[in-house]
């Protein structure tokens, strides 16, 4: 079955037993391609249940097409995926300026200014700095004397 005839429901996620019956297969086939496809599914909690994403689910009824229609193995239908996603993007691009907003660029240049400010008071001697900063350890409450059990 083409993955465009499959209905997905609009949601963007989804628990294992949906995706297996949206995909019309079974779990073991299902954590079988975890195994080849590590970076298909989502671990919830540390150990609660995984969920999917909605473009994992397209990315199994992908590879559902192309391990049952077209008969490659879960190697060959890996590196259809990988050439038809084209090359991995690993180059950061060496402008910020491209990456971020002025605005965002702005915030974080005065966030640079206080943590470098913070180090200058931090790195003079405790003579030299202003009293107001001192860290003083807090001081305990009073234990309230209360409706104990009597001796």
């Amino acid at each position: 079955m083409p993955v465009s005839t499959v209905e997905i429901p609009n949601r963007s996620l989804f628990r294992q037993p949906e995706v297996c019956e949206i995909a019309h297969i079974q779990p073991y086939v299902l954590r079988s391609w975890e195994a080849e496809f590590p970076d298909l599914g989502v671990a919830k909690t540390a150990g609660g249940p995984r969920v999917y994403r909605r473009a994992d689910l397209e990315r199994v009824l992908r590879i559902k097409q192309l391990v049952f229609g077209d008969g490659l193995t879960l190697a060959g239908a890996r590196r259809k995926l990988e050439a038809e996603q084209g090359p991995a993007v690993d180059e950061v691009p060496s402008d910020l300026d491209a990456l971020l907003s002025s605005d965002a660029r702005e915030r974080l240049l005065q966030v640079k200014r206080g943590l470098r400010e913070l180090q200058v008071m931090l790195a003079q001697k405790p003579q030299e700095r202003d009293e107001t900063f001192v860290l003083q350890e807090p001081v305990a409450a009073p234990v309230k004397k209360g409706r104990g059990k009597k001796k």
